[in-house]
């Protein structure tokens, strides 16, 4: 995943390090082809949505380049679904690429429906520094 998004790959030990230290409450679902891990989905519990219901918030979904149509995505898809259902959570948000015309028809082949009156922000940076820094306490 690292690289498809243009980054490095860090050494093992530190994927791991980071896995076993990730935010309380991230879920991960993998998707294996043999040997090979084939995608994998990463999802937090989100509170609350409407008529004061949870739901699930889909990070990444992510199958690698050799892995592609041959299911995974859907299999991850579905079982992100089920998880949401079991416990009786009322959806599943995501963001997704709009440049990525594949991605998004692969979406809506699931049955999910893009919310254009949604607009995605991210405070970052600088940006999350000047609001959320100590001196802002």
């Amino acid at each position: 995943m690292q690289a498809y998004y243009g980054g490095s790959c860090p050494p093992q030990g530190e994927v791991g390090a980071a896995l076993a230290g990730r935010p309380a409450g991230t879920e991960i679902l993998v998707a294996e082809d043999g040997a090979d891990l084939a995608g994998f989905a990463t999802f937090s519990a989100v509170y609350p949505g409407p008529g004061l219901t949870g739901g699930l918030f889909l990070k990444e979904l992510f199958v690698g380049a050799a892995h592609r149509g041959a299911g995974h995505g859907r299999a991850l898809m579905r079982a992100v679904a089920a998880e949401a259902l079991a416990r009786g959570l009322g959806r599943v948000d995501w963001t997704a690429d709009a440049g990525q015309p594949r991605l998004l028809a692969f979406y809506q082949g699931l049955g999910a429906a893009p919310k254009p009156d949604k607009v995605f922000f991210r405070l970052d940076g600088e940006a999350l520094a000047a609001l959320g820094g100590p001196e802002r306490r």
